[in-house]
């Protein structure tokens, strides 16, 4: 498997990043052995807790000391414009799976990501509860806890790592080969670096602190990421949050999924649609009409067929039409939410 070429030497970035995310790691296992509260940001479905914002707090500080030139973006500190100047931002999830952290499982990690002009370019991942450190960089490979990571030749039983909230949800209706449900996105994508299953997707949208050490560590594998109707994922973007769903994993595991996903019609989600995306042609010609140039549409989606269609007022937060399937329409609406917070349906347009 041939890798792609460095473009830069960043043997000491990974050596900062990984020292980091074992002291958050050892910060995240005092907390449990303490207890916390746990509050919420957008919904139920998306928790915090101190231990959040301490573990990004160390990181941030050990970061900006480290490399006072670079941007920072963390799911747990205040954005700013200042990043989007930056050629390197270091993306950062000081707990991802923080939902699985609260139930006291393994399933949780430290993410840190470098991006260099808007790629991945390397990525530590850290377990505490498992003690595994990932650590990769683009062109040079992975290490699994110090030991160089090497995958075996493989072209059919592919393991396929998903998220454990969308099985339980919707996955388990449907007899897709090789599932494997699990937590942390983040953590996944370094299992997939380390051999360890082979692809994954999604069908709600991620953030870049999610994707961006995975990212790094796959593409460090030889391995890919990208959006769910093909495009690529670039970093350090104004606003952070992706706007569909994702594929990911090994050459040929990709190529195999995407047939099966189609197949299955296993749905997908677009925020912020706009008409140069592939899946406005999914609309109807009425609606692409009306809808041209409107920066609040948001649709879920099974290839050509439109689950459910969701269109806000981007400044109100008001709902100004909700149509479609009513299970796809409440996963469409927990996505926006999750992504851009509450919702007025005061004046919405109900339909199904």
């Amino acid at each position: 498997m041939t890798l792609p070429t460095p473009t830069h030497d960043l043997a000491h970035e990974r050596e900062v990043a990984s020292r980091l995310a074992r002291e958050a790691g050892a910060l995240l296992l005092r907390w449990r052995a303490v207890g916390f509260d746990v509050q919420h940001k957008t919904s139920v479905e998306d928790p915090v807790t101190a231990a959040d914002r301490e573990a990004s707090a160390l990181i941030v500080a050990g970061l900006a000391e480290a490399f006072p030139q670079d941007g920072l973006l963390s799911e747990e500190e205040t954005d700013g414009a200042a990043r989007l100047s930056c050629p390197r931002v270091w993306i950062i999830d000081p707990i991802d799976g923080t939902s699985e952290f609260i139930k006291g499982t393994a399933d949780y990690c430290v993410s840190i990501g470098l991006a260099v002009g808007g790629s991945a370019v390397l990525g530590v991942v850290y377990a505490p509860t498992t003690d595994e450190l990932f650590a990769g960089v683009v062109g040079q490979g992975v290490w699994k806890n110090g030991q160089r990571v090497a995958r075996a030749p493989r072209t059919e039983g592919w393991r396929i790592a998903v998220s454990d909230t969308e099985f339980g949800r919707e996955l388990n209706r449907h007899d897709l080969p090789g599932m494997l449900p699990s937590g942390s996105i983040a953590l996944k994508l370094a299992r997939l670096s380390a051999d360890e299953a082979d692809a994954t997707f999604t069908m709600s949208p991620r953030s870049e602190w999610d994707i961006a050490a995975g990212d790094a560590l796959l593409q460090a594998a030889g391995g890919m990421l990208r959006r769910r109707d093909g495009g690529e994922v670039r970093y350090n973007q104004p606003q952070p949050h992706l706007e569909q769903g994702l594929i990911a994993g090994v050459p040929g595991a990709v190529g195999w999924l995407e047939g099966e996903l189609s197949r299955h019609r296993l749905p997908t989600a677009h925020l912020g649609l706009q008409a140069s995306a592939p899946a406005w042609q999914h609309l109807q010609s009425g609606d692409q009409a009306a809808l041209n140039g409107h920066a609040g549409v948001s649709i879920r989606h099974a290839g050509a067929e439109v689950l459910a269609l969701l269109v806000i007022d981007p400044e109100t937060r008001a709902v100004e039409r909700a149509e479609g399937d009513a299970f796809h329409l409440e996963r469409l609406t927990r996505d926006v939410v999750r992504a851009a917070g509450p919702l007025s349906i005061a004046d919405a347009k109900l339909s199904s």
